[in-house]
This record gives C-alpha cells, sequence and structure tokens, in this order.
C-alpha cells in the first residue's frame, strides 16, 4: 500500500525527512518498495527488442452492436432486416453506414471496416474476443503486458490500462446488471497471472489497491486537491534536490506518482477547447437510457473515456481498452423497443470516433496508435417482434484506424441479408495476429527464450486479416 505523508512541523529544514520521502513508493506487500516492484518487473517482463513504438486502443462495446445498423444497411432487403436508422453515404464508393454515424461516414477513407468479421460467439464472452477465440485465454491486453512489461521504463505508467466511465467523472454511480459479471474477461490475464491484469484507474484491480495514496481526510476534498499536494510535494523534492540521491527506479518510482500518473489520468491538464470538442455529456441525458435494465451501466461519457485514452497513450501505455455499455438490442422492455436506443448511443460512438481520429491524425500519431472498435457479437439480421435484434456471433462490427495499416478501404462482403460472409470469414484469432504484428516484431518474438511458449503459439495459430499490411 503506497503512503504520501502530510508535511508536519517536526520534519528537518528540507520540509521532510529522508526517511519519510523514501516512503512514498513502500506498497504494502512484505516490505515491497513500489521502486523495488517496478525494477524487478523491467528485470523480468520488459522485450524491448521485439516491441514496436506503436499503441492499442481498443473501444468495446458491451451487450453486442448491431452490425446492420454500424457499418453494413442493407438498405435494398425486406423490411424485417434493413437498418432501422437509414444510411449515411460515405466517401468510398457505392459504401454506405448506418444512418447514426455521419461523421464516421464522412471519415471513411481514413479507416478500415471489416465487413465479413464475426466473433463467432452469441454469449457474452467478452474473454472470446479478447484472447483470440480462447474463452480463459489471456486477453491481448495482458499479452501485451507480458511482453512489454507492466510499467513504462520511463514514466512509469502503467502499460495496460482499463479505461471505464467512472475513470472520467467522480462519484459517478453506474448501476449493474448481467453483463457486470463479464467485464474482468474484457482485460483477463488468463493463465499469464494477475501480474498482468489491466490498471483500472476507477477503482478496480490489485494494482489500484497498492496504488491508494494516504492523506489526512482533511486533505482529500476533492481530486483537484490532491493533484495539488502531489505538486508541492513534488516541487519540495526538485528544490531540495533529494531525487538525485535516489537509484533510478526510486526516481521513477517517485515520478510514478507526482508527475507520471497523476498527469496523464488528469484531464484538466488538456487543452479546454480539445476537452469540449470531444465532450458527449450533452449528447442525451443518462437518465433517459437508464429507465431500462440492460442499458443502466451506459453513460454519455464515451468522449472523455477516449480522449483520456488518447493521453495514456502519448505518454506511454501502450494497450488501453476502453468500456462502452448498454449494447444488448433485445427491445423486450429492458432495451427501448424498435432499437431506439442506436439513436443516442450510436451518435455518441460517431462523435467520440470520429473525434479521435482527427485529432490523432492532427497530432501526427496516426501510425502511432491502431484504434479498434468492436463487441462480442453482432445482432441477428431479422428484427424480433419487438423491432429488436437478438444475438448473434456470424457478423459483428470492427472498425480498425491507425497503426501504420493500410486504410481506406472496406474488407470483406456479407450476404444480401447480412446473415453470412460471402468472403474469407474473419475471427477473433485473426483480429489477435493483426494486433501482434502491430505491436511487435513476430519475427524476433518467436526467438525470444522468455516469453511464454503459449504467447508464441497465439501468435502463429491465424494469420492478421487480409489487405491491412
Amino acid at each position: 500500500m503506497l503512503t504520501i505523508r502530510d508535511v508536519q512541523p517536526n520534519h528537518d529544514c528540507q520540509g521532510f525527512s529522508r526517511r519519510e520521502f523514501l516512503s512514498v513508493g513502500a506498497l504494502g506487500m512484505g516490505g515491497l518498495s513500489l521502486a523495488g516492484l517496478l525494477e524487478a518487473r523491467a528485470n523480468a517482463a520488459s522485450n524491448t527488442s521485439v516491441v514496436t513504438d506503436k499503441a492499442v486502443v481498443l473501444l468495446f462495446l458491451q451487450g453486442g452492436p448491431p452490425h446492420i445498423e454500424f457499418f453494413d444497411p442493407k438498405m435494398t432487403a425486406p423490411s424485417e432486416i434493413r437498418c432501422v436508422t437509414d444510411e449515411a453515404a460515405t466517401k468510398l464508393p457505392g459504401i454506405t453506414f448506418g444512418g447514426t454515424f455521419p461523421k464516421l461516414a464522412a471519415l471513411a477513407d481514413r479507416f478500415v471496416i471489416v465487413r465479413s468479421y464475426g466473433s463467432g460467439s452469441s454469449d457474452h464472452t467478452y474473454g472470446r474476443v479478447v484472447s483470440g477465440g480462447s474463452p480463459t485465454g489471456p486477453s491481448m491486453s495482458s499479452i501485451y503486458a507480458r511482453i512489454r512489461g507492466t510499467n513504462h521504463p520511463e514514466s512509469g505508467l502503467p502499460t495496460n490500462v482499463l479505461v471505464l466511465p467512472e475513470a472520467v467523472k467522480d462519484g459517478l454511480k453506474l448501476d449493474a446488471n448481467f453483463e457486470t459479471s463479464a467485464l474482468p474477461t474484457l482485460t483477463q490475464p488468463g493463465s499469464l497471472g494477475t501480474t498482468y491484469a489491466a490498471f483500472n484507474p476507477s477503482g478496480g484491480g490489485n494494482l489500484t489497491q497498492d496504488m491508494q495514496l494516504k492523506l489526512p481526510a482533511s486533505r482529500l476534498t476533492d481530486r483537484k486537491e490532491l493533484l495539488h499536494r502531489l505538486d508541492n510535494l513534488r516541487r519540495q523534492a526538485d528544490s531540495a534536490q533529494s531525487v538525485e540521491s535516489l537509484s533510478f527506479y526510486q526516481q521513477q518510482a517517485f515520478e510514478m506518482i507526482t508527475r507520471g500518473v497523476a498527469d496523464a489520468f488528469d484531464l484538466s491538464k488538456e487543452d479546454p477547447r480539445t476537452v469540449a470538442r470531444y465532450d458527449t455529456s450533452r449528447m442525451f441525458r443518462m437518465e433517459d437510457l437508464t429507465r431500462w435494465y440492460d442499458m443502466r451501466r451506459a453513460s454519455n461519457l464515451l468522449g472523455r473515456q477516449m480522449l483520456l485514452a488518447r493521453r495514456l497513450c502519448e505518454s506511454g501505455c501502450g494497450f488501453v481498452t476502453v468500456s462502452d455499455c448498454g449494447w444488448d438490442y433485445h427491445s423486450n422492455g429492458n432495451s427501448p423497443k424498435n432499437m431506439a436506443g442506436i439513436h443516442p448511443m450510436g451518435g455518441q460512438v460517431d462523435h467520440a470516433v470520429s473525434t479521435f481520429i482527427e485529432d490523432v491524425r492532427e497530432r501526427g500519431l496516426e501510425n502511432k496508435i491502431l484504434l479498434i472498435v468492436t463487441g462480442e457479437m453482432g445482432r441477428t439480421p431479422r428484427l424480433n417482434n419487438s423491432g429488436g435484434r437478438d444475438h448473434y456471433g456470424e457478423l459483428t462490427p470492427l472498425l480498425l484506424f491507425g497503426g501504420g495499416l493500410k486504410m481506406g478501404q472496406v474488407i470483406g462482403q456479407s450476404d444480401s441479408q447480412a446473415g453470412r460472409a460471402t468472403t474469407t470469414p474473419y475471427r477473433p484469432e485473426h483480429l489477435l495476429s493483426t494486433v501482434m504484428h502491430t505491436l511487435f516484431d513476430v519475427g524476433k518474438l518467436r526467438l525470444e527464450q522468455n516469453v511464454p511458449r503459449e504467447i508464441v503459439q497465439l501468435t502463429e495459430k491465424s494469420k492478421p486479416i487480409d489487405h491491412l499490411f
């Protein structure tokens, strides 16, 4: 358990004693310090020679986003099949998207849509998608942390982070539903062990517990006050030149607390115009969605989540998983009739993802950050009696942007009723392989002695999605 003590009058003229300053990095793990933990993990797990300079942001739409209403509207199909939101023309000849995605349609030459991708499962089994086909295997994000190391060697920032809505809004209370029990599988470490689980800044996970900051209750009035105290602590240490006498990993631990973590997760450090540009909180009221049970974990905070993801990638986090809930569209009373939820939630994805794409391009990061947008399944081509769509694993929405891949194309086709792929079908193992070839030098990875054979086998199991490299 990490502790930061408030400065007391009995300290020396520098404002704090060396003994207490070094305790900043202490964890409640049998005397192991944060500095020691960082050093041990760096020595044990970092394989920088096989790691590229790229990062992944996985936007996972929990519940099963409808592939027809997203990127394959089938407007010539019968009314019980075609997209309920009409269609939006794109820059690509003959290609249209669902009507709630006009901003993405205008940017279609900047990313890739895969119309022949399907998760292969009609269950809420997030682990199948993120692990390349195994419901219980390690997720892509945990594989990255195992090869790269759990912390960035310079900033100390966790390399595997899960961003929930709670991470961008204090005091947020989202009701749990049956999908919540599947949430841990979204970043599951599987056989690699809990060391490589994602850091959840909103309050979950072992690493969060290890990094709890202890200050007197009177000092913890709000997040800004906490960050202000951290800034003061850093200035005091700098002025006293205390950091210079510490080891590299002690300095790294201090930076992780006073600057690396605090700044990367603090959206107040961002240009207010950029924050406003990403903002989706005014697009709809959360209370208008949460009257339906399946949508009680939905939020209107996706824009800020995507902004935080971009900040984390810039700071050295190699894999960020963004979770957006509420996509279970049976229209059975647990979600709005006639798939009415697609209008606010589809519009939010349209705004948040298009803003992310434009922002990343403007910053010259389109070759450095790979964005993936998908879910654990798609929805049935034929509307049910309530005007909704049920679980369907044959086809699932998949958007890819950046990462140095070949953009501006639609890969694969489905049949006239969006029920099956008529070209090469792609599955989670192909998505995993695509990610592995983006994040790592796979040729060198096969030769690394300290990389588990399980990871190498996953890499060799399938080929990447065609036409991307």
